[in-house]
């Protein structure tokens, strides 16, 4: 379970010291000044936010004291993405970035950041709204290496690829609708790849933009893998690709 405060004037101050909130659970109909500044915080904020009743709030906190308000914190502190590429791309000539669109599930996201880790990646990148947070669950499933790659959250996951695009970095997208297999893409190269949710994939909005897309190969009846073992098999194409 994540860290939890509660109580508006505390989740006021958490939200002040900028500490790497995941989600706000705000009881529905609350009103006041204090509450309106509390819905402007967190909007300025880019924090996701979601109106309750009241015993949601009360599972939440064991009906403590909540004043209607529960903030749910990380357990990791994010990065600003803007100053991770250019801190990447000052220091690594071939810089490796793994971007999620939409994965929710916190266990597949322990496991690809995991597997990030061991094959080298410079950073992960995940929207703000829309993907899973990282609980306790998702460090404990990552073995701990959440703590060790950095991740940043950003508004828009397009604007995030344009930015990578201009900074001499080429996406390149994980999808079983791909003509291509991964096994004809150039690594060796700034790469970021990017991973569709366990759903629906990568948006089509955001295929539109990449510079590549790619697939895998699959042999057997079922048309698609794990998103975390396909990430998997995704960087470590990168790996192969740079060590040969």
């Amino acid at each position: 379970m994540n860290s939890q405060i509660y109580g508006i004037r505390a989740v006021l101050e958490a939200i002040n010291a900028e500490q790497p909130i995941n989600k706000i659970f705000i009881q529905k109909g609350l009103k006041g000044d204090l509450y309106k500044e509390l819905e402007s915080s967190v909007r300025k904020g880019g924090i996701s936010l979601s109106y309750v009743p009241i015993e949601k709030l009360n599972r939440l906190t064991r009906n403590s004291n909540h004043q209607g308000v529960v903030a749910q914190i990380s357990p990791v502190q994010f990065h600003q993405f803007e100053a991770l590429v250019e801190q990447v791309l000052s220091k690594e000539t071939l810089p490796l970035f793994l971007m999620l669109d939409g994965v929710s599930d916190v266990r597949n996201f322990g496991a690809i950041i995991r597997t990030a880790e061991c094959c080298g990646v410079h950073g992960i990148i995940v929207p703000k709204n829309g993907a899973a947070p990282i609980t306790d669950d998702t460090v404990k499933t990552s073995a701990g290496a959440a703590f060790n790659v950095p991740i940043a959250k950003v508004d828009h996951l397009k604007d995030a690829i344009f930015y990578l695009q201009s900074s001499g970095i080429v996406v390149t997208g994980a999808t079983e609708k791909a003509e291509d297999e991964i096994y004809g893409v150039d690594f060796n190269q700034p790469t970021a790849i990017i991973m569709g949710s366990e759903e629906k994939g990568i948006s089509p909005s955001t295929l539109n933009i990449i510079d590549h897309q790619a697939k895998l190969p699959l042999m057997g009846k079922i048309g698609s893998l794990n998103v975390s073992v396909a990430c998997g098999v995704f960087l470590y194409e990168v790996v192969r690709q740079r060590k040969g």
